[in-house]
């Protein structure tokens, strides 16, 4: 499993990369589009909507959200950098109410298992997902911005997944993710420190306080994100969303923590302009 893991990561990560830095930033928003798609038919599943008219009807109200919100977002002159801020900030809101959810499974599920708030709440956060990617890469230098942001996520994911393989033994949420561990958690905000690093040798006049004041909390996101992925899981009785990604799961179990993590990153990035 972690041989198949490492070839499709590696693939993948590969494919992704040699995208973002070849096409135009348009297009490479609209590829985009295709993966919140994908995550969105998987997290039609999660939802409980069980025929396949139901997931296109789901997936038709997702891409109409998308292109309106596009809409909105080139509305004017140049890219609406404001509205993007905005929309992330009130993501990470509800991210708030989430952690509040997962603390309270699996008691809390009667407060967002229903069908209808599934899918308002997929609407809402597979959109401001997007967007945040997209005012990401509209920043300047919004390319190695983006891989930052999503360098972050990968490391605490697999400082997560290593150091609680090698040392874990106390569960962080052993009702929702029984493999999960706090020194797992500490792993992969441990290994930030190499992303520390080469950003303060490449631009040492970027002060590590701002440093460490974007990187942690986006890091504690994409862990968030991960845990309520695992727990809508569980509560559906399955082990992955998908099975598009051989080793990972599906296109959603990708990007769970890039979903929590990204309007972070937008929101402490214009907040505190650390480059």
């Amino acid at each position: 499993m972690l041989k198949q893991r490492l070839i499709t990561a590696t693939i993948l990560s590969s494919v992704i990369g040699f995208m973002l830095l070849s096409m135009p930033i348009q297009w490479f928003s609209y590829f985009m589009i295709i993966v919140v798609l994908l995550a969105g038919w998987e997290w039609a599943d999660l939802a409980r909507i069980n025929t396949n008219p139901g997931k296109i009807g789901f997936l038709s109200m997702l891409l109409v959200a998308l292109i309106a919100t596009d809409y909105l977002l080139e509305a004017q002159l140049g890219f609406n950098h404001q509205l993007g801020y905005q929309i992330s900030l009130y993501n990470i809101v509800l991210w708030a109410i989430i952690f509040l959810w997962i603390q309270g499974y699996p008691s809390s599920a009667i407060l967002w298992s229903p069908k209808p708030i599934m899918i308002l709440l997929g609407l809402a956060l597979l959109v401001s997902t997007w967007v945040a990617l997209a005012t990401i890469l509209q920043q300047q230098d919004g390319r190695r911005l983006l891989l930052f942001a999503i360098a972050i996520v990968v490391l605490a994911d697999v400082g997560g997944y290593m150091v609680g393989k090698l040392l874990g033994r106390h569960k962080l949420a052993p009702v929702i993710s029984p493999g999960k561990t706090w020194e797992g958690l500490l792993g992969g905000l441990a290994l930030q420190l190499l992303l520390v690093s080469g950003i303060k040798i490449c631009l040492p006049e970027v002060e590590l306080f701002n440093l460490f004041l974007l990187i942690i909390p986006v890091a504690l996101f994409s862990v968030l994100g991960d845990l309520f992925e695992s727990m809508l899981k569980r509560h559906r009785g399955i082990k992955d969303s998908g099975s598009l990604l051989p080793g990972h799961g599906g296109v959603l179990d990708r990007l769970d923590g890039i979903m929590a993590a990204m309007p972070m990153f937008v929101v402490v990035l214009i907040e505190t302009r650390p480059f």
